[in-house]
């Protein structure tokens, strides 16, 4: 089987716990590594390369195989857990577009057989992103915002640099898949100039995208989420410029699942 093979971290059956899809059956295909560093991440066993992935090889039943996954390996678990029974694929990560040949190989494998394709990814890798933004259906961008989010080779201390000239750039590719949303994930030290910014350039780039706020979940060093008050001011602010803004938390952790 042709393509470059993942290094993934896990591959398993759940529902999309955040975004406008929420609530849907979703193939997760989880790839490791990432070149940032969220305060907030709730998933920082992906931010480097692993030895070894877990993939779901029919319900319930979970195995162990080496990285990176062969093709055919992927291909048998995304068979046993009934792939055409889900809504989604959500190619996810750590960073999936740091891996872009995989990712194309990925889309070779599993697009056609029901699910779209759905890509979750920082919004940084704009030249990756063109290789493959014609085959994805769902493009779910995150806007960082430097408050929160840094890159893996700053220091922890002192502010990061801004993150928004690489994600309007990103978000111009982005334009060209069926649909895209772009999430900002809110934390109570996230400022009004870094979110107005945001949406500022996504009413210029583009202003059909779906604008999820995200209050975050706390996880690590973030103790606590932002207010009520302060989500409906974002959405208020946010709906003066943009024709389709949501304030969805997430919901996987209120549920208990992956």
């Amino acid at each position: 089987m042709a393509g470059a093979a993942p290094h993934l971290v896990e591959v398993f059956s759940s529902i999309q716990g955040e975004g406008p899809e929420v609530g849907t059956r979703t193939l997760f295909v989880r790839f490791g590594e990432c070149d940032l560093r969220c305060c907030w991440c709730d998933s920082p066993g992906t931010w480097l390369r692993t030895a070894t992935a877990r993939l779901e090889m029919e319900p319930g039943v979970h195995e162990e195989v080496a990285n990176p996954v062969a093709l055919a390996t992927l291909e048998r678990a995304a068979k046993g857990i009934d792939l055409a029974s889900h809504r989604w694929v959500s190619l996810t990560g750590g960073e999936p577009l740091l891996q872009v040949e995989a990712v194309e190989a990925v889309i070779d494998l599993l697009a056609g057989a029901g699910p779209g394709i759905f890509l979750e990814t920082h919004g940084l890798q704009a030249d990756a992103l063109s290789r493959v933004v014609d085959r994805i259906d769902l493009v779910s961008m995150d806007w960082k915002l430097a408050s929160d989010v840094r890159r893996a080779d700053e220091p922890k201390n002192g502010r990061a640099a801004p993150f928004h000239a690489a994600h309007r750039r990103f978000l111009a590719v982005a334009a060209g898949a069926r649909r895209v949303v772009v999430k900002l994930v809110i934390t109570p030290a996230s400022e009004d100039a870094e979110i107005d910014e945001a949406l500022a350039a996504v009413a210029e780039i583009h202003p059909g995208a779906c604008v999820v706020l995200q209050p975050v979940t706390p996880t690590g060093p973030v103790q606590t989420a932002p207010s009520a008050h302060r989500m409906q001011t974002l959405e208020r602010r946010a709906s003066r410029q943009l024709g389709d803004v949501r304030v969805i938390p997430q919901t996987h952790p209120l549920m208990g699942i992956p």
